[in-house]
C-alpha cells in the first residue's frame, strides 16, 4: 500500500483532529501535513466535517444561563474590588419588599439602558442560596429545575408565571415558589419590565415552603 495512503487510513488524523493524539503522533501528523499536500487536504476535510457535526448538534444555551453567568462574573469582580459578601434573607411566603431594602437601595441596583431582555444583579451568594435582583422585559424561555428550588418576590411590574398547567398572575409584593421537575416560564404583562428578587436554593436547604 502507498505509505501516504496508509498513514491517512491509520486513524491518527482523526485522533489529531479530536485532540486525542499523543505528542509523538501530533508531531508526526504535522510533519506529514507539511510534506504531503494530500495529507493536508485530508486533515482539512476532517476538520471541516467535525466542525459541521459540532454545529449540527450544538445546543444553544437558554438566555437565563447567559444572564446568570454574566451576573456571576460581575459579582466576582465586585468581590475582588473589595465588596464584602452579604446574605439576603431566605425568601418565604411571608417575605416583603422592605426585607431587601438594603440591597434594592444600592446605587448599582438599576437596570442598564443597554440591557437585553433579561438582566440580573447578584446581591448574595452562599453554597446554599444565590440571591439576585432580576429584570425581565418580555418573557423567559421554558426551563426545569431538578436540583434546586427557585423562588420569586415581585418588586415592580406584573407578569404571568406558568408552571406546568398552572398560570399565576403576579404583581408587586407577590411570592412564587417553583415546584421541582416542573417546566415553567414568565411572561411580562406590564408596560415596564417585571423586576423581582430571584433566589435559588440547594436541595440541602431544610426550609421548604
Amino acid at each position: 500500500m502507498n505509505p501516504i495512503r496508509e498513514f491517512i487510513q491509520s486513524g491518527v488524523l482523526e485522533l489529531y483532529v479530536m485532540g486525542a493524539a499523543s505528542p509523538e503522533e501530533s508531531q508526526e501528523v504535522e510533519k506529514m501535513v507539511a510534506a504531503h499536500p494530500e495529507v493536508k487536504q485530508e486533515l482539512e476535510q476532517l476538520q471541516s466535517a467535525l466542525e459541521k457535526y459540532a454545529q449540527g448538534y450544538a445546543v444553544k444555551p437558554r438566555s437565563t444561563v447567559k444572564t446568570l453567568v454574566m451576573a456571576t462574573i460581575d459579582y466576582m469582580e465586585r468581590m475582588a474590588q473589595g465588596e464584602l459578601p452579604s446574605s439576603p434573607p431566605i425568601l418565604t411566603p411571608n417575605s416583603s419588599i422592605s426585607d431587601y431594602a438594603t440591597w434594592l437601595n444600592r446605587e448599582d441596583a438599576e437596570l442598564p439602558d443597554d440591557a437585553a431582555g433579561i438582566f440580573a444583579k447578584i446581591i448574595g451568594y452562599t453554597p446554599k442560596a444565590t440571591t439576585a435582583i432580576i429584570w425581565i422585559k418580555e418573557m423567559t424561555e421554558p426551563e426545569v429545575h431538578h436540583d434546586e428550588y427557585e423562588r420569586f418576590l415581585i418588586l415592580e411590574g406584573t407578569c404571568n408565571f406558568t408552571a406546568g398547567e398552572k398560570v399565576q398572575a403576579l404583581k408587586a409584593g407577590d411570592f412564587f415558589s417553583v415546584p421541582l421537575h416542573t417546566p415553567h416560564f414568565v411572561e411580562v404583562t406590564s408596560d415596564i419590565p417585571c423586576k423581582a428578587i430571584l433566589q435559588r436554593l440547594s436541595l440541602e436547604k431544610e426550609e421548604i415552603f
